[in-house]
């Protein structure tokens, strides 16, 4: 399988150095470049796109808007957001967004790659744990309740009472093996339930089930 990519990023020679990495990959095509998220919006549209490079700091529309466009006309679609910095107001933004992670812009171009295979795959790129990080720093800009597509009290209404345990550890960072533990159960019913809940709140990922817990209060900053 080749993974289709689109570079977003209003610098061309920093679209021309991750062009040159990707396409030395076997596995990986550039599938378009942009350089504002109206362009990368329609060609996310346009194409065949499985992963997307976004910048954040763009003129017109931003890269936070653009990813949240990409994500809600394409559930298929994966965004990486590109940050200066790993706990910043734009990565929390992306990832409230929709995006599947965030990567740093002077990672390595084998980081680089492991981050596109990870999300293409429909993993995340970042633990949970640097997530609620992320989340407590910026937790007053959090909604007082939970809000968008299949957020809120209907759909926590939705989970199980164990189910609802479990996304309370998942939201604390904690891996299946110690959410095992701290429940006893066997990690491969956790497993089982963690899979359930994404299915259930219609979320992407374990990082995108640590934004729901915070924004439905299920959880609170530390």
């Amino acid at each position: 399988m080749t993974v289709r990519v689109l570079l977003v990023d209003d610098q061309p020679l920093l679209r021309v150095a991750f062009s040159l990495v990707l396409e030395s990959q076997p596995d990986m095509a550039v599938a378009g470049e942009a350089e504002d998220g109206g362009a990368a919006v329609r060609i996310a549209a346009e194409q065949q796109v499985d992963v997307v490079l976004m910048d954040v700091r763009m003129p017109g529309m931003d890269g936070i808007e653009a990813t949240r466009r990409i994500v809600e006309q394409s559930p298929d679609t994966k965004v990486l957001i590109l940050t200066t910095f790993d706990l910043d107001e734009y990565a929390f933004a992306g990832l409230r967004a929709g995006a599947s992670g965030f990567l740093l812009k002077n990672a390595r171009p084998d980081e680089l790659l492991a981050a596109i295979r990870c999300v293409a795959a429909g993993d995340a790129v970042i633990a949970p744990r640097i997530t609620r990080r992320l989340l407590d720093t910026f937790a007053s800009q959090l909604p007082a309740d939970g809000g968008g597509p299949g957020r809120g009290e209907a759909a926590v209404a939705a989970l199980t009472a164990r189910e609802r345990s479990v996304l309370v550890q998942v939201a604390r960072g904690l891996s299946n093996a110690e959410i095992a533990a701290e429940l006893s159960l066997a990690e491969a019913t956790v497993k089982t339930h963690v899979s359930r809940i994404l299915l259930k709140l219609g979320l992407r990922d374990r990082v995108q089930a640590v934004v729901f817990a915070y924004e439905n209060r299920l959880v609170h900053p530390a």
